[in-house]
């Protein structure tokens, strides 16, 4: 499979290239776009800080540069909070995607978006501050009208970003729950 994956509001840490080389040893092909031009944070409100000096716009476009040379490979479509919310606006409007995996985020969903099946993963803490249940149900109902075919995983006490293992949100048994999972479903597309 070849999959996009998408850093988080943190930039390209350490855990996102290490999940890349975890789904590479899986037998995937993974790229892992820089959409922060190499900065890092160290903590959520300078990412998100950075994130808005460079704007949403810009950001997207990035992605969309770094996707279009394999966007005809079929791709599934991955990232991490700020990247899923990235990965789901791409895979939402690329209809070549084969798949959606989304770790700790999710986006608005535009009223005429269409995902003919779309295979959709979501893995998020619940808990969780920005994925509120209220929004996740929101999110499901909306999703399912664009017609992709969603499964969703919380995982009760974990942190946001509990795949981060330099974080305090890390949470090793549901972050290796979540890659398990992650694995399995990615086998199927």
């Amino acid at each position: 499979m070849n999959i996009m994956l998408f850093h988080s509001t943190y930039g390209p840490r350490p855990a996102v290239h290490a999940a890349a080389d975890r789904l590479r040893a899986a037998g995937h092909e993974v790229w892992t776009p820089d959409l922060f031009a190499g900065r890092t944070f160290d903590d959520v409100e300078s990412g998100r800080a950075y994130s808005a000096e460079v704007g949403k716009d810009e950001l997207l476009k990035r992605a969309i540069l770094a996707a279009a040379p394999y966007s005809e490979r079929g791709l599934v479509y991955a990232g991490f909070s700020l990247g899923a919310a990235t990965a789901q606006t791409l895979a939402l409007g690329d209809a070549k995607a084969r798949g959606l995996l989304l770790l700790h985020g999710t986006s608005d969903i535009a009223e005429n978006a269409s995902a003919d099946d779309l295979p959709v993963q979501l893995h998020v803490a619940e808990p969780d501050p920005f994925e509120t249940d209220d929004w996740l149900s929101a999110w499901y109902l909306r999703m399912g009208r664009a017609g992709a075919d969603v499964e969703i995983y919380r995982y009760a006490g974990a942190g946001h970003l509990y795949t981060d293992p330099g974080l305090d949100d890390y949470d090793a048994r549901a972050a290796e729950a979540t890659w398990r999972t992650a694995l399995g479903f990615l086998e199927t597309l």
